[in-house]
Order: C-alpha cells, then sequence, then structure tokens
C-alpha cells in the first residue's frame, strides 16, 4: 500500500483492519471492520431510507447494502436488502463486486496530504486488535445512532471502532474523511474560487496574465481543500469525546 492506492489482496487481511470498497465508480466508498473468517461489520442504511443531507448526495449515494436479486440472496447472509444500522455480512456482500482497500492509521501529515481524496487515512493511531474487534461487536448488539452521510456514516463507525474516539453530536460534520472531503470541496466551488477572480481578468488581461491568474486560483483552492481536511481529520481535531461502551 502507498500513497497511490491501498488495495489489498483478501490474504492479506488481518482481524481488526479498516476496509473499504469503492461505489458507483468511485463516488464513494463504504467503509467496515474485518473480525474474522471473512465477516466484516459495517454500519448502513437500508435500501429507501432517507440520509437527510438536502444536498445532491441524496440522489447520489444510494443504500450500501449488497443487491443481490431476491430470488437469489446471499447463501451465507441471505436477503440483506432489508437490513439497516450496524449489521455483520461475509465479504462478498460487503464489497458487493467491488475491490478491497485497507485503510492507513497513523500516517504522518505529508502522508496524508499527499492522499488527494479522503477517507482512506488518518493521522490518528488505531487501538490494538482486542479493542477495534470488541467495539464493533459491542456496536453490532447496541447500534451507533442514526445513519446520517455527513454526520455520522459507515466510515465514522470504522473510525470510532479503531480509535475509540467520536466527534461530538452538535457539529455539522462527523470523523469521516469522504465527508469533510465534500464539504471542503464545496466550500471554495461555492466561493467561486475557480471562476471568479480568473473571469474578472479575462476582458482586461493578456492570455499569460490569465492563465498565470488561473493556476494560482487553482493553487490556492487546493490548498484550502488540504488544510480543511488536515484540520478535520481525528487525530488533530480537539471537538471529540472518547466512547465509553456501558453494557
Amino acid at each position: 500500500m502507498g500513497v497511490v492506492s491501498n488495495k489489498i489482496e483478501r490474504e492479506n487481511l488481518k482481524p481488526g483492519d479498516h476496509i473499504y470498497s469503492w461505489r458507483l465508480a468511485y463516488a464513494y466508498s463504504h467503509h467496515g471492520i474485518y473480525v474474522n473468517k471473512g465477516n466484516v461489520i459495517h454500519f448502513t442504511r437500508g435500501e429507501g431510507q432517507e440520509i437527510g443531507t438536502g444536498t445532491a448526495l441524496d440522489n447520489i449515494i444510494g443504500s450500501s447494502l449488497p443487491q443481490h436479486p431476491l430470488e437469489n440472496p446471499c447463501p451465507i447472509c441471505g436477503d440483506e436488502s432489508r437490513r439497516d444500522g450496524v449489521i455483520s455480512s461475509c465479504i462478498d456482500c460487503f464489497l458487493s463486486g467491488g475491490d478491497l482497500y485497507r485503510y492507513e492509521y497513523g500516517v504522518t501529515p505529508a502522508f496524508f496530504l499527499a492522499k488527494a481524496r479522503g477517507g482512506t487515512c488518518t493521522l490518528a493511531v488505531s487501538e490494538s486488535e482486542e479493542q477495534v474487534i470488541h467495539r464493533a461487536f459491542y456496536f453490532l448488539r447496541k447500534g451507533f445512532g442514526v445513519y446520517h452521510v455527513m454526520k455520522n456514516n459507515c466510515e465514522d463507525f470504522a473510525l470510532c471502532c479503531k480509535t475509540g474516539l467520536k466527534v461530538i453530536p452538535t457539529v455539522k460534520v462527523g470523523q469521516s474523511g469522504q465527508a469533510v472531503s465534500f464539504q471542503a470541496a464545496a466550500s471554495f466551488q461555492a466561493a467561486g474560487v475557480f471562476l471568479s477572480v480568473p473571469l474578472a481578468y479575462l476582458g482586461r488581461s493578456s492570455p499569460l496574465a490569465y492563465a498565470a491568474t488561473s493556476v494560482g486560483s487553482l493553487a490556492a483552492s487546493y490548498g484550502t481543500y488540504c488544510v480543511n481536511r488536515y484540520i478535520n481529520d481525528i487525530g488533530v481535531r480537539q471537538d471529540v469525546m472518547r466512547v465509553v461502551l456501558e453494557e
């Protein structure tokens, strides 16, 4: 694994690994905790359930559950099309035809920023395999709250299992790297960073000056995006609390 890809083979999986698989042509990824013998515990919303963001994500992100035909359910998991919350699935159902990737913990700031796509690594350090698996099974029994794509999603669940940390409920975005990336990208696009400044120069500047301004704006935008990702990583931010497991 490295900066380019976190893709791994199944035989390299270890209990307690945080794994993920891309969905919808790499539009988003689904995350879970590999526990043992081909089983994955993950957090999902069932088919047809709203995620309540009020954004275009509601139309893009579908159910994370495997889409087996009703007449041909998984021989191990059965029909999962109506299940929701924290569930246990075989790895084939979890991947739903996608490739397997492993989330990286304890990376350096340089490595973190080199990963342009959020939701693949964190500066936070993972706790022991035993603690991770214990939390995953605890949430399987007790639940992980109501699914929300920006505040409480499958990546939030896996990060909490691995670190024992969770962002306080009052914030707008949870610890999910994907959610932070979506928010950071939307921030500078909404501000018109890509267009407003370059177009202002178009009518009164030379092509060279316009190109230089465009490149400068792009660099500034990407810098803002990287800073937002970094300061919102669970390994850096301060608005987190340690989760207490109560039986």
